[in-house]
């Protein structure tokens, strides 16, 4: 693994099993700390078989894949839960709230399996208080019920709980899919800030390439990944 790279893959290849089985195979995908990288692929491309393989929640049935350092084939499943929760905050495309728990509690969920972003957080209630801040929610918002946000909100709530005690990698999948051209550019806007204040690498995934200028680097999964699928 390079030097400035926090994620890295190589000769990574894993096979969906079934009736129609999907497999995967990335000969090479490095990613440099602090690099924000924007993911493009239409439906079926393997984008989420790669997210899942970088999070570890499946592994590749061959080749490495390297996070922050380590590789994640190195881990039992109970310690590639807790690395995760420590490496990479994830922003999930349908958010993934809990819809009865208030705001401040949906942020600092991820503080209870990851005991090193906790330390992070002299004060988790205010760290979560300054990120809705500065994800520009309303004064107040904390006690909220998630179910009674509305969708831009909800998606502001999970970058502050991907955010929440400064992991080293923010993997955002599709979150800008839901919003107007506007309130979307206004969402990055706001995501980026945080982004950069915390120096976080971004993957990004989308299916709109109109979004690339606002990135270090574009990688389109056909330039990095194949496919092949067998019918049954």
């Amino acid at each position: 693994m390079s030097k400035d790279s926090i994620i890295d893959l190589k000769d990574a290849r894993f096979r969906w099993p079934g009736r129609a089985s999907f497999a995967l195979s990335v000969p090479e995908f490095l990613v440099e700390k602090g690099q924000s990288v924007l993911l493009l692929g239409e439906s079926g491309s393997g984008k989420s078989t790669l997210l899942s393989m970088i999070c570890g929640t499946i592994l590749a049935d061959s080749g490495s894949v390297s996070v922050n350092g380590t590789d994640l084939k190195t881990l039992s499943g109970w310690s590639r839960d807790r690395f995760r929760a420590e490496q990479i905050g994830v922003v999930f495309q349908q958010f993934n709230l809990l819809p009865f728990g208030s705001v401040t509690d949906n942020i600092l969920l991820p503080l209870k399996f990851a005991p090193s972003r906790r330390k992070r957080c002299h004060n988790p209630s205010r760290q979560a208080a300054e990120l809705c801040q500065a994800l520009g929610l309303p004064e107040g918002i904390a006690s909220s019920k998630a179910a009674n946000l509305s969708v831009g909100q909800q998606q502001r709530v999970a970058v502050a709980r991907a955010l929440i005690g400064a992991p080293p990698i923010l993997i955002a999948d599709e979150p800008t899919s839901s919003l107007d051209e506007l309130a979307q550019s206004n969402f990055l806007d706001l995501m980026f800030h945080q982004v950069a204040a915390q120096e976080t690498t971004l993957i990004m995934v989308s299916h709109d390439p109109r979004l690339a200028d606002r990135f270090d680097r574009t990688v389109h999964m056909n330039d990095i990944a194949t496919i092949q699928r067998q019918a049954s």
